[in-house]
Formats: C-alpha cells, sequence, structure tokens
C-alpha cells in the first residue's frame, strides 16, 4: 500500500558546491550599470579555459546597477555579486570581495572599464614565473587617457609615493593587479588601501613584479574621483603607510619544530 503524500512537503535538494575557482576577479563598481556588462564578457572571454569567479562589489549605486547583475547572473554561473547599502568607497569594496572570495589568486579591476581585461593573463603568468617569494603581479599604466590636470596629479603623487615608501612601482594607481589571496587577506586595511598594495605587500618581506597596461577611454559615464579629494585624503595615506613601513623592522621566518615518535595525544 502506497503511503499518503498529501499535505507532506517535498524533501530539499541539497544544492552541491562547486569547486574553488584558481582565480577570484574582484569588480568594485558604483553606478556602471551600462559599463558591467561589456567588461565581465571580456574578463570571462580573458579567462577562458581556467577555473574562476568574478566578484562585482555594487557600492551602494544610485543606478540600477543591481537589477543589472542579477539579470547577468541568470546565465553566468561564474558571476557573484554583493551590494553595499550605502557607498563605502573602493577599497571597502576590495576588501568585501577579498572577503568572500575562493580563488588563490586574487586580480582587482576597476568597474569602469579604462582597465582592459586582457591583460589579466599577463599579470597571473608573471605572479607565477615570479616564484612563491612575489606575492604581487601590478599592473603600472601606458598611454595614460585622462585629462591633462588628472595625468600631472597622479604623476606628482607617483614620484612623492615611490621617494617616500620605495615600492619599486611607477604606477601603483593601476586597478589591475594580481595578488596572491594569501598574503592579501593579512595585509593592514584602511580606506584607500588599494593605492598602496606594492608598498603593504613589501611590508609582509614578500616582492613585487610589474606589467605594463596600456589603459583605454572609459565607454560610459563619468569619473567618481576627482583630483583635489584624492590628493588630500592621499597625503595623509601616504605618511601613514610610511610609519606603517617603519613599524616593522623584521619579517619573521616562521618554522615549526617537530620530532619523531612523539606520543599521540
Amino acid at each position: 500500500m502506497t503511503a499518503s503524500t498529501s499535505g507532506a512537503s517535498a524533501p530539499e535538494t541539497a544544492v552541491p558546491e562547486t569547486p574553488a575557482p584558481d582565480i577570484s576577479v574582484i569588480v568594485p563598481a558604483k553606478d556602471e550599470r551600462d559599463n558591467l556588462p561589456e567588461l565581465i564578457e571580456e574578463i570571462a572571454a580573458a579567462l577562458d579555459g581556467r577555473g574562476f569567479e568574478v566578484i562585482v562589489v555594487d557600492d551602494g549605486s544610485g543606478d540600477d546597477t543591481g537589477e543589472v547583475l542579477a539579470e547577468l547572473m541568470r546565465s553566468r554561473p561564474f558571476l557573484r555579486a554583493l551590494r553595499h547599502a550605502v557607498s563605502c568607497g573602493q577599497s571597502a569594496s576590495v576588501r568585501s570581495g577579498l572577503q568572500v572570495a575562493r580563488g588563490a589568486v586574487v586580480v582587482t579591476i576597476d568597474g569602469d572599464g579604462e582597465n582592459d581585461p586582457a591583460y589579466i593573463p599577463a599579470l597571473i603568468a608573471a605572479l607565477e614565473a615570479a616564484g612563491d617569494g612575489v606575492a604581487l603581479a601590478a599592473g603600472q599604466r601606458t598611454g595614460r587617457k585622462a585629462s591633462w590636470a588628472k595625468r600631472q596629479a597622479s604623476r606628482l603623487a607617483n614620484g612623492l609615493r615611490g621617494r617616500l615608501l620605495k615600492d619599486q612601482t611607477r604606477d601603483s594607481g593601476c586597478g589591475l593587479k594580481a595578488v596572491r589571496r594569501e598574503v592579501f587577506l593579512r595585509l593592514p586595511y584602511f580606506d584607500s588601501w588599494h593605492r598602496f598594495l606594492p608598498a603593504l605587500v613589501l611590508r609582509e618581506g614578500y616582492g613585487v613584479t610589474h606589467v605594463d597596461i596600456v589603459d583605454r577611454h572609459r565607454r560610459h559615464g563619468t569619473s567618481k574621483y576627482g583630483i583635489l579629494d584624492r590628493a588630500l585624503v592621499g597625503v595623509l595615506d601616504l605618511y601613514g603607510v610610511w610609519w606603517l613601513r617603519r613599524r616593522r623592522k623584521r619579517v619573521p621566518q616562521v618554522s615549526e619544530i617537530t620530532v619523531r615518535d612523539r606520543a599521540m595525544p
């Protein structure tokens, strides 16, 4: 006799967990609904054949960026999306993405489309070729498409940063970077930390390598960052990072002591 199923709910089917990807791409985005669809497709094309995930962090956008992402996620299983209730800035967006990233290598790329995803494989290859002692492959922009005023401000800021921090990097403002996740998670967090990743990685005792990136024009919208606000805050951050580096005199080289025939607990 068959038991009646009337009124009984069907058992829930567990959703199998997907294997952790090799690469996590974090895209901070604020009001970038028009740029994200094409950018996400470019990232997917650049990483075709590799295990990857793309994590877009909607930083409290006032447009329908969230709705655009939800629609894209329906047909793109590699895509994940987070949302800040209010805008918290680019560094906070990168950190939110990092906290949920599963890849051993984390790639950051700006959501405005000015960074070309075609360079992501070159960054990853440079990081892998450099060996375990190097934790960051940093893009350095060439052929800047920004206004003359922004280029001059960037040149002066990079020059001051390089002299003070000695971070071995010509252009720390490029959004394209590949970082070993285990090292990324160790870095001290503060607003604007994404502009000082080379110095912070060096502080942890790891090396930095570089890849030249050809800059390109933003396709849609306008920049969310001005010149004066970045410059004024950046000077304070610069001296803060300088202080952090001076306060770490030596990075411990840690190894565990082991003995043979040790009694089991």
